[in-house]
C-alpha cells in the first residue's frame, strides 16, 4: 500500500476502533504516516470524531517490561494483591478524548511484552483495568528481512489486529509530503528526476545509510539548515550514501546554474531552454517553476514549460498545484488540463 493509500486507510480505521499493523522497510514512512493521520483530524464539541482523530499516546515496547502494559503487583494488606496501573496504562484507562496508542517497532518486542500488548489490544483489559472506549490501537514493525532486531511477531498477537498491511514508498506521495513540509525546492526536482534514489534501501552490517524517505528527508532538512558548501558532499554521503551523494551534488551543481527564473517569467518565448540531452537541468527547472507559480503568472509559466517536453510539464505542474491549489482555477491551467485531459495530475 502506498503511503497516500495508508494514510487514507487510517483515517477510516480510528473511528471504528479497528488496530492495524503496518509493516515495511527502516526509514519507508511507517511513523510519519500514523503521526500525520493523527494530525490531520478533529474532535467536534461533544468530543466525537467527526474526520477523526486525536490525541497520540507514543510507545516503544522494544524498551518496555510487560508491567509496563499489565500494571505493578501491589499488596492490599488484606492477603491478596492486585497491578497497579501506571504511565502509558494509566493514561489509557482514564482517556476522555479519541486516543490513538501507537506501539512503534512491536516485533522488536520481546515474546513477554508482545503478550501483554496482545491482552490489551483485543480484551481491550488487562489484570482488571479496563481500557477506554476511545482509543485505538495502531502498530509498527520493520520485518525480519530488515536486519532491524525483528525477531518476529506472535501469532496470536497479529490475529489481534484487523488487517496487517506493508507499506511501499512511493514517489508522488514523497514529493506531496516534501512540499507540505518545507523540503527544498531542489531536492523535490531531484526525485523527480531520479526516482530510483528515493528508495535504495540496503539491509547491511556496515554502517552506513542508503537512501529511503527517512533518509532523503535528513537531507533536506540539513540543506534548510544551510550547509557549508563544502561540506555538502560527505553530508549527503553520510546521510543517504555515496551514490545519492554524487547524483545528487551533480544535479545541484546544475541547478545552482539555472537561467534567471524572473527572465523566464517575463519572457518566455524568448529565453533559451537546455537541450534535450540535459534532462537533468530541465527537471530543476520544473522544480524551480512549481515553486513560483502563481495565479498572475501561470500562463507565461505554461508557455515555457511546453518548450521542454510533456514529462517536465507534468511534473512542474503536479507540484505547483500543490504549492499553490489556487493556480486550478486560472484560465491557463483549465486550457492546459483541456489539452491534456489524458494526463492524471
Amino acid at each position: 500500500m502506498r503511503p497516500a493509500e495508508l494514510s487514507q486507510l487510517l483515517k477510516w480505521a480510528i473511528p471504528q476502533r479497528f488496530p492495524i499493523l503496518i509493516k515495511g522497510a527502516p526509514g519507508v514512512g511507517k511513523t510519519d504516516i500514523v503521526f500525520d493521520a493523527c494530525s490531520s483530524l478533529t474532535v467536534d464539541a461533544q468530543g466525537q470524531l467527526n474526520g477523526v482523530a486525536t490525541d497520540l499516546i507514543l510507545s516503544h515496547p522494544v524498551v518496555s517490561d510487560p508491567t509496563d502494559f499489565k500494571g505493578l503487583p501491589a499488596d492490599k494488606k488484606d492477603g491478596t494483591a492486585h497491578f497497579l496501573p501506571y504511565g502509558d496504562l494509566a493514561a489509557l484507562m482514564h482517556a476522555v478524548r479519541p486516543t490513538v496508542f501507537f506501539l512503534d517497532d512491536l516485533g522488536q518486542a520481546s515474546a513477554s511484552v508482545q503478550a501483554a500488548c496482545m491482552q490489551l489490544i483485543l480484551a481491550r483489559r488487562i489484570n482488571g483495568h479496563k481500557v477506554s472506549d476511545l482509543v485505538t490501537f495502531i502498530a509498527a514493525t520493520n520485518r525480519k528481512s530488515d536486519k532491524a532486531g525483528v525477531s518476529g511477531i506472535l501469532e496470536p498477537v497479529k490475529s489481534r489486529f484487523k488487517s496487517i498491511i506493508e507499506l511501499e514508498p512511493n514517489n508522488d506521495d514523497w514529493c506531496r509530503w516534501a512540499i507540505r513540509n518545507n523540503m527544498p525546492v531542489e531536492l523535490i526536482g531531484f526525485i523527480r528526476f531520479k526516482p530510483e534514489l528515493l528508495w535504495k534501501f540496503e539491509a547491511t552490517k556496515e554502517i552506513v545509510n542508503t537512501p529511503s524517505p527517512r533518509t532523503v528527508a535528513n537531507v533536506g532538512s540539513m540543506q534548510n539548515a544551510v550547509i557549508p558548501q563544502a561540506l555538502e558532499f560527505e553530508v549527503f554521503q553520510g546521510a543517504a550514501g555515496e551514490t545519492f551523494a554524487i547524483e545528487y551534488s551533480a544535479f545541484l551543481k546544475m541547478y545552482r546554474g539555472l537561467p534567471d527564473m524572473d527572465q523566464i517569467v517575463l519572457n518566455p518565448t524568448g529565453t533559451a531552454i537546455p537541450a534535450e540531452n540535459e534532462p537533468g537541468i530541465r527537471f530543476a527547472l520544473a522544480g524551480a517553476l512549481a515553486a513560483r507559480m502563481n495565479d498572475q503568472n501561470l500562463g507565461n509559466i505554461i508557455t515555457y514549460l511546453k518548450r521542454l517536453g510533456p514529462e517536465i510539464q507534468v511534473a512542474s505542474l503536479k507540484d505547483g498545484v500543490i504549492r499553490h491549489p489556487e493556480i486550478t482555477k486560472t484560465k491557463a491551467f483549465v486550457m492546459w488540463s483541456t489539452d491534456n485531459a489524458n494526463t492524471l495530475l
